[in-house]
Parts: C-alpha cells; sequence; structure tokens
C-alpha cells in the first residue's frame, strides 16, 4: 500500500494489525514508547490497541485500550491473576490502569507516549506531548515481584480480525532519559481536509448541502478547497494531486454516470467541463482548489443522497488521506429547498477554519472541521489579499436589503417593513432562481436599471467575480477597489447582486475601499516598516482601529477576544502582514456592524450581556451545556462566526446558537439588514428592539449565561 512512494513509504505508515515493536524491559534504566495512532474504524468498545506478549510465557495481555472517550493504559508488568486474557478487553474495575479522556478519539492523530521508569517506580502515559496520568508500581507490587535482570516483551498490534482498525506512524522505543513532548513535535503525520472556510456557492440545511445540479443548463459550480495538513494544522507543501469523486452518503459506492453518459461529478476548468475523475486539482502550498458540478439529481436516484470524496491520487486505502464532505441533496434549479419552521434567512455559503460548520478556525472552522481554531477550521487561506496602497474612500454606512426569499414571518410597523430573519449556517448563496419563465419577468427590469448606470468594469469581470471562489474575489476585489471610483464599485456592486441572485455580496464589495485602505494606515502605524511585529505591541492599535469603525467607547476587547483574534490570525508571539491581514478581514466587518446603533446597544449591554465576545462555536456550544447536559430549549447566545471573513456575503453576520426543541444544538445566521438600515432611520420608523424581535422566536425564549 504505497510502498514506493516518496512520502508514504512502508516504514512512515503501518496498519496497525501489521505494527509490531520489541523492547527489553531492564530493571534499571527503564524505556520510551511513543507513536502516532489514527483509528477509522471501530465496530465495538473497548477494543484494544496494543497488547502485551511475554516472550518467555508467549502469554499476552492488553497494555492500551480505548473504551469509546476514554484510553486506557494497563502497567506492563502484571501479575497473572489480575491481567486480562489475550482475547479479553472487558477490564476489571480491580485492574490498575491510567486513564485518559480524548474528545472524539476516532479519525484524527492522536500522539501516545509510555513512560516506564523500573527505578522510580511508575508508569506515565502521555497523550499529544502532555502528561496524562501516571500510575505507581510500588503500590502494585513488591520489589520481589519484578524479575532481576533483563525480560524481553514483545509488543504488538491486535490480530486483524478485531474491532478496531487504524495507522501508526513514527512508532519509537527511545532511552527514559529523552522527552516525550520532543517526539510529539518532531515529525508529525499528515491528513487531508477540506477547508470550510472556502466554500462557496453551497447551502446548507440541518447538515446537508443543498446543491443545484442536473442538466448543464441548469447546473450550477460550487467551489472549495482542501488542504493537507500535518496533525497541528499547518499547511505541508508536497507535490501531489487530488482528486473528487461522486459517492452516495448511505454505503459510499460511486454514483453511475447519466443516461446521457455523464460523469456524476464534473470539475469546470476555464468554463469547460472535465470528468472530476480526469482532472485531478494539484496542491499548491498545501491547497488544492476545485470547481465542481454535479450532473445528477437525488430525485432521479430514488432520493438518495450523496458525498463527495476527496483523496490523494495513487494513494488508495490512507484514510487520513481522505475527507468527506458532508451528506448532499442534489436539487433541480427551480425547486426551492425546504425552508425552516423559524424565520431563518438564507444564507450565503461560508466556510470554517475545522464547520465544520466551523469557526474554523470554526468555523468557523474557520474549526480544522478540523478548523485551525476547529471553526476556523480559521486560517482559511495563504493566499489571502495584499492590502493596497492607503487612499481614503467614502462608502454608504448602511446595510442593504437582502432580496432572500421571503419568509412566512413579517413585521410591519408604520408602514415599514423591518422583517428579521435568520438563515441557517454554513452556506453561500441562496438559490433564489425561479422557473424560466419567472425568472426572466422578474430580472429583466433589474438588468436594464442597472445597466443603463453604466461602469467601466467589464462584464468579464463581473463574472469572475460571480463564479470564483472567496480567494479569486479577494484579488479581483483589491485590484478594483485600488484602481476605480466609489460609483463604480457601487455599480459593480449592483451588477454583481442581479447576476449572481443575491444581494449579500453588495455589501462586502461597498466596503472594500475602506476595509483595504484603513487595514493599510493600520499596519503601517503598527509595523512601523518591520516586516513582524511583537503580538502584544499590537493589540493596543488593533482594539484602538476597532473601537473607531465600531463608534464604540465603553466596551472594549477582553484578553479572550484577543486570543481569538490571534488564533485567527494564525501567529504566536509575532505577528506578519499576512497575519494581519487575515486577522483584518475578520475583525473589520465584524466592527462595522457593531457601528449600527441598534446592534451596538446590544454589545454594550452587559446586564443581561446579550452578545458574548469573540468566541468559537465549541466554546458557544460549550456554555450551553448545563450540570446534567444541555440547558432547557430555547436557551441561546448570540456571537460572530469565526469561520467568515471578508469578502464572504456574510462577514459580520451574528449568529444565534441555540438549544432546540429536539435537545440538539443549533446555528443560524442573523440576517439584520432590514432592521438597521439607513430607510429606517431616514423614515424616523421606530422599528422594534432586536431583543424582542429575537424573544418573538417561538425557538428563543431566554438567553444563556
Amino acid at each position: 500500500m504505497g510502498d514506493n512512494n516518496p512520502i508514504m513509504g512502508e516504514k512512515d505508515y503501518i496498519l496497525l494489525k501489521d505494527f509490531k515493536v520489541e523492547t527489553e524491559v531492564d530493571e534499571e534504566k527503564g524505556f520510551i514508547l511513543c507513536f502516532w495512532v489514527y483509528i477509522f474504524d471501530s465496530k465495538a468498545f473497548p477494543a484494544t490497541i496494543l497488547k502485551q506478549v511475554y516472550a518467555e510465557t508467549n502469554n499476552s495481555s492488553p497494555l492500551l485500550v480505548l473504551n469509546e472517550k476514554t484510553l486506557m493504559l494497563l502497567p506492563l508488568i502484571c501479575p497473572h491473576n489480575e491481567a486480562p486474557g489475550p482475547g479479553n478487553t472487558d477490564l476489571p474495575s480491580e485492574v490498575p490502569k491510567v486513564t485518559a479522556e480524548i474528545e472524539h478519539p476516532q479519525k484524527k492523530w492522536i500522539h501516545v507516549g509510555i513512560r516506564y521508569e523500573v527505578s522510580s517506580g511508575f508508569v506515565r502515559l502521555h497523550v499529544n506531548g502532555e502528561i496524562a496520568g501516571e500510575l505507581l508500581l510500588s503500590s502494585l507490587f513488591n520489589k520481589d515481584s519484578i524479575p532481576n535482570g533483563s525480560r524481553k516483551k514483545t509488543l504488538i498490534g491486535i490480530s486483524g480480525d478485531s474491532n478496531l482498525q487504524g495507522f501508526i506512524h513514527d512508532a519509537k522505543v527511545l532511552p527514559s532519559t529523552l522527552s516525550i513532548k520532543d517526539q510529539y513535535v518532531k515529525d508529525p503525520p499528515l491528513r487531508l481536509s477540506i477547508d470550510e472556510s472556502s466554500i462557496s456557492d453551497i447551502e446548507e440545511d440541518n447538515g446537508f448541502w443543498n446543491i443545484v445540479g442536473g442538466k448543464a443548463s441548469c447546473r450550477r459550480i460550487f467551489s472549495l478547497d482542501v488542504v493537507l495538513l500535518n496533525a497541528f494544522g499547518q499547511p505541508v507543501n508536497k507535490e501531489l494531486e487530488v482528486v473528487a469523486s461522486l459517492l452516495y452518503a448511505h454505503n459510499q459506492l460511486p454514483v453511475e454516470k447519466t443516461n446521457d453518459e455523464e460523469p456524476p461529478l464534473l470539475a469546470s476548468c476555464d468554463g469547460i467541463e472535465f470528468a472530476s475523475s480526469d482532472r485531478p486539482s494539484k496542491l499548491s502550498k498545501g491547497r488544492a482548489s476545485f470547481k465542481l458540478k454535479i450532473s445528477k439529481l437525488s430525485s432521479k436516484c430514488d432520493n438518495r443522497l450523496f458525498c463527495i470524496k476527496f483523496g490523494i491520487s495513487k494513494l488508495e486505502g490512507y484514510h487520513f488521506l481522505e475527507d468527506f464532505s458532508p451528506s448532499i441533496r442534489c436539487i433541480s434549479r427551480n425547486r426551492t429547498p425546504r425552508t425552516s419552521t423559524i424565520i431563518w434567512k438564507k444564507i450565503s455559503a461560508i466556510h470554517p477554519v475545522n464547520g465544520s460548520q466551523s469557526l474554523g478556525l470554526d468555523d468557523i472552522s474557520c474549526d480544522p472541521k478540523h478548523n485551525t481554531v476547529h471553526e476556523a477550521k480559521l486560517s482559511p487561506t495563504s493566499k489571502r489579499v495584499r492590502l493596497g496602497e492607503a487612499k481614503i474612500s467614502k462608502i454608504d454606512q448602511h446595510h442593504e436589503e437582502c432580496n432572500s426569499i421571503a419568509s412566512k414571518h413579517n413585521w410591519v410597523e408604520n408602514g415599514f417593513g423591518s422583517r428579521f430573519e435568520a438563515r441557517p449556517e454554513n452556506f453561500e448563496e441562496v438559490n433564489t432562481s425561479l422557473s424560466d419563465s419567472e425568472s426572466t419577468g422578474a430580472r429583466d427590469p433589474a438588468l436594464k436599471s442597472v445597466s443603463s448606470g453604466g461602469h467601466s468594469i467589464s462584464d468579464v469581470t463581473i463574472f469572475r467575480y460571480c463564479l470564483g471562489g472567496l480567494t479569486d474575489r479577494s484579488i479581483l476585489l483589491k485590484e478594483i477597489a485600488t484602481t476605480v471610483s466609489d460609483e463604480e464599485i457601487s455599480g459593480f456592486a449592483d451588477q454583481v447582486s442581479v447576476y449572481s441572485g443575491c444581494s449579500h455580496h453588495r455589501h462586502q464589495i461597498k466596503m472594500a475601499k475602506r476595509l483595504i485602505d484603513e487595514g493599510t494606515i493600520a499596519w503601517n502605524s503598527i509595523s512601523q516598516n518591520n516586516r513582524q511585529v511583537q503580538w502584544e505591541s499590537a493589540v493596543f492599535e488593533i482594539e484602538e482601529q476597532f473601537m473607531k469603525i465600531a463608534c464604540c467607547t465603553t466596551r472594549s476587547l477582553s484578553q479572550q477576544d484577543f486570543e481569538l483574534l490571534r488564533k485567527i490570525a494564525g501567529c504566536q508571539d509575532y505577528m506578519s502582514q499576512e497575519n494581519f491581514e487575515k486577522m483584518w478581514c475578520w475583525l473589520y466587518p465584524v466592527a462595522f456592524t457593531l457601528s449600527s446603533d441598534r446592534v451596538k446597544a446590544m454589545w454594550n449591554a452587559t446586564s443581561p450581556k446579550w452578545i458574548e465576545g469573540f468566541i468559537t462555536k465549541e466554546e458557544a456550544e460549550l456554555s450551553l451545556q448545563g450540570p446534567r447536559g444541555l440547558q432547557e430549549p430555547g436557551t441561546f447566545i448570540l456571537r460572530f462566526p469565526t469561520s467568515r471573513s471578508w469578502p464572504h456575503p456574510d462577514a459580520g453576520s451574528l449568529v444565534v446558537t441555540y438549544v432546540g426543541s429536539d435537545y440538539a444544538l443549533h446555528h443560524r445566521l442573523l440576517a439584520l439588514d432590514n432592521v438597521y438600515s439607513s430607510g429606517a432611520r431616514e423614515m424616523n420608523v421606530k422599528v422594534k428592539p432586536l431583543q424582542d424581535m429575537l424573544f418573538e422566536e417561538p425557538e428563543l425564549s431566554r438567553l444563556g449565561r
């Protein structure tokens, strides 16, 4: 399995069932055993990862056992009357062991270190470089029970017919004088992951992806990036190719071709469609970009769901070099996706992170699903646009009205529609397409009105923006914002909104000039022409810029806020311009949202605290946990998603994280466009406070924390 591959040799990654290592237990010296383990399948728990075999008697007993979320280490020398038999992984409570809790132990790399000290009389378990627990051998055995001299032990993986399947990487037996933490950071393994922050033109509905597919005239492009990372979430530069394939979600078997013999998954390149299997994407600096279309509809396949598998070409079988999308419902162009029972407004795509839905960076992740901050899955892309020359310009200081599908709930006061809607998290552009006849009638007037305005930005540029991913859009906006006038930017924003069918782009495009100009000024002030600056010295300027943009004088940023900003930036003690720009593209839209009087009032409120500081999706979910599980249904908190950065259509939006009536956690983006638009201020219309509008939602009843 990949024995001759330059990065995937036989010695680099070994199947758990084939793992074998030998060491001699010395009465005086002790030893260290450390390795990376990746579990990709487990049929039953508890399951033995490693067992110890006594060379003299050939008897064996478990050494390292996984029981759902608990990793258990048993002493290497165990009395025969206490050691479980070779086929028995049921561990009696009286058997001494070291335990460590591990969240979601499957399908991720975990570093395990076992330090065995005979002279000091302890065995210690390390997980991911940190001490997880230890066991004093003196409390288990008297000195006479430990044999004199050397005794050879063989530690092997469990047999191939076991309940556990996985890989071992970089297994070593070392002297006990060495540091396990040094081994942890020395040679981290690889993994392939969907970068949730790069996802564009995909609508998420309760954990499923809705994608418009079918015939060539109807299907739409969606885009995303796949990243090759090490176990620490850092990109790895390897000359490899990633291939995408469409599978059935329930059994992961390939989806058949259409009746017209079209491949089910197509890769779009310069407007030409290819079978995705014939068009792998090359990794560049650890990132491969995909623009895809689906030719099969779920309705033509017995309403079965699909998923997309991404894997490294010619490296089949290495499960850590594969990643799968969520389940996909491929719908026709004129089908309206199911709407939520509450008035959540459909969102334009996001990303993570890690997304998981998530933030991530979780993100947002923005983590990563595996978002570096898990929702953020958080340092979206290394191809971030460079901030341009400082050039101050003006921008409309209001949020544009959202032309989304009308909700069944509306509030109208004094003739002004102050509709408050929310949108499922992790969407990109909503499918607002009507049938062909309806679409023509609805859009012709808009096209005429926009076209009549006239501007110097070409149609080619407009369509490049509409069809491009987030990275393409940021580069394009940087080029445009530094060369054209505010009026031309506004015209470009209107054109993109019309042709993409999503008005949320308008706000991000109009923001571009100020975001770039003020970001350049801020970086020049922080860096003083240095290539890197200390993070601690930069936080004061960052906070000052944030409060100025947000027009906020009462609530400053907390240490927790700064820690999240640092994670989004992807830096440690020192920050480069690239780090700053990642952080700025997230922070500026957030500050701009807070500049609205109505949102600012909620931000400044402390009793109760309506808007949490800058927190990840995981932290929000944890805050809704009570001593006996989730808090009561209807409990919610507000936060800013870490997985949405400019020029994402929903950068700066608010998310409500709440406990649903199904006793599950949900995340929804709030569309506040109409609530605090300039139209309301100009008409002097009294609109309900956001707090009241939130409590009118049937799914929301009490503020958390």
